[in-house]
C-alpha cells in the first residue's frame, strides 16, 4: 500500500510539471500580439515580414533535433528545397491550391527526413554533421542536373497559386502572404511546442543529456531520433513550400548550403532547446541582414560574420538572459495563484 501511494504521489507531482512547463507564457502572447500588429502598422513591410515568418518556422523545426535531440545538422537545407520544390511543382502541373500543395510538400520532406534519419544513428557528432552536410550537397547537385523537372540552373517558374480555400487571393503587396505564413508558423510552433513539453519531449532531452542513462531507463534512444528528425523534416518542407508559394519561383539556391548555415546562425542569435529561439532569432538575423545590405553591400556578411564572433566571445547566455527570466518569473506567479 505504501509503495502504490508513494507511486501514485510520484505521478501527481509529475503530471503537476508537466502541466506547469507547458503553460503559455506571458512572452509568448506578446510574440504573437506584436506579430499581428505587424500587419497594421508596418503595411510596407509585408515581404520581409513575410520571409521573417518562413525562416522563423524554419529555425523552429531545426530546433526540434538541434535543441531537443542534440542533432547538429548541416543539410537541413535539403527538406526545405524539397519541400519547395514539391510545392512548385504541384501548382505547375496539378493542384494550384495552396494548402494542398503545403500539406504534399510537407510529407514529401517528411517521408524523406525518415528514410535518412538512419543515416545519422551510426557515429559521433562529427560523422553526423558530415553525412547531413553531404546530403543536403546531393540534393542541390540533383535539382542542378534535373533541369527537365526543376528548371536547372534557371529555377522553377510559371506557376501561380489560386485563392487559399478558394477564398483569399494573394496580392502583390504581400498582405495576403504574410498573414498566410502567419497562420502557419503559428499552427506549426504549437504543435512542436506540444512535442517539445510533452513526455516525448522530455525524453528528447534525456537522450541529448546522456544516451547511455536514457537507454539503461528503458527509453528507445533510436526510434526516438528517427520520430523527431521525420518530424523536424516534414515543418522544414513546409517553411520551404511557404517560400515557393510566396514568390512564385524555386531556384536551387532554396538547397545551397548557406542556407543550413543561416539557419544554425539564426539559432545561435535566439537560443536552443525553447522553440522561441528560432522566432527571435529570425527577426533579428532579417532585420540585421536587411538593414546592413542597405548600409554596406558589399559588405554586409563581413559584418554579419563579425556580429557572431562578438556573439561567441561575449557569451548569448549574457545577451539574452532575460528570455530565461522571462517564463520563470511568470510562472512563479501562476504558481502561486
Amino acid at each position: 500500500m505504501m509503495a502504490s501511494h508513494s507511486t501514485a504521489a510520484a505521478h501527481s507531482r509529475a503530471d503537476k510539471l508537466m502541466k506547469r512547463r507547458s503553460r503559455i507564457r506571458f512572452y509568448e502572447v506578446v510574440i504573437w500580439l506584436a506579430a499581428i500588429a505587424a500587419y497594421f502598422l508596418l503595411p510596407s513591410k509585408m515581404l520581409i515580414l513575410t520571409e521573417i515568418a518562413i525562416l522563423a518556422l524554419f529555425a523552429v523545426s531545426l530546433d526540434l533535433v538541434l535543441g531537443f535531440a542534440g542533432i547538429v545538422s548541416l543539410g537541413h537545407a535539403a527538406f526545405f528545397g524539397l519541400g519547395a520544390y514539391i510545392a512548385g511543382l504541384v501548382a505547375l502541373h496539378y493542384v494550384a491550391e495552396p494548402v494542398t500543395g503545403l500539406v504534399l510538400a510537407g510529407l514529401a520532406a517528411g517521408i524523406f527526413g525518415f528514410l535518412t534519419s538512419f543515416l545519422i544513428l551510426r557515429g559521433s557528432d562529427l560523422t553526423r554533421l558530415m553525412t547531413t552536410l553531404g546530403i543536403g550537397l546531393m540534393m542541390a547537385e540533383l535539382a542542378n542536373q534535373m533541369a527537365w523537372l526543376t528548371g536547372g540552373a534557371d529555377g522553377l517558374s510559371g506557376f501561380s497559386l489560386n485563392p487559399i480555400f478558394g477564398l483569399f487571393e494573394f496580392d502583390l503587396f504581400g498582405k495576403t502572404g504574410y498573414v498566410y505564413c502567419l497562420v502557419v508558423l503559428f499552427i506549426g510552433t504549437m504543435i512542436m511546442r506540444r512535442i517539445a513539453f510533452s513526455p516525448f519531449g522530455l525524453s528528447l532531452k534525456a537522450i541529448k543529456s546522456n544516451p547511455m542513462r536514457a537507454g539503461m531507463i528503458a527509453v528507445p534512444a533510436r526510434k526516438r531520433i528517427v520520430t523527431i528528425y521525420t518530424i523536424a523534416a516534414a515543418f522544414a518542407g513546409i517553411a520551404g513550400a511557404l517560400l515557393a508559394q510566396t514568390t512564385s519561383f524555386v531556384s536551387p539556391d532554396v538547397l545551397a548550403f548557406h542556407r543550413s548555415a543561416d539557419v544554425l546562425m539564426v539559432l545561435t542569435i535566439g537560443g536552443t532547446g525553447y522553440l522561441y529561439g528560432g522566432v527571435f532569432g529570425a527577426v533579428l538575423f532579417t532585420l540585421v541582414k536587411d538593414w546592413l545590405s542597405v548600409v554596406t553591400p558589399q559588405y554586409w556578411m563581413f559584418w554579419i560574420g563579425l556580429i557572431l564572433v562578438v556573439l561567441v566571445l561575449i557569451g548569448r547566455e549574457r545577451l539574452t538572459g532575460w528570455i530565461g527570466y522571462l517564463p520563470e518569473r511568470f510562472s512563479k506567479k501562476e504558481d502561486r495563484r
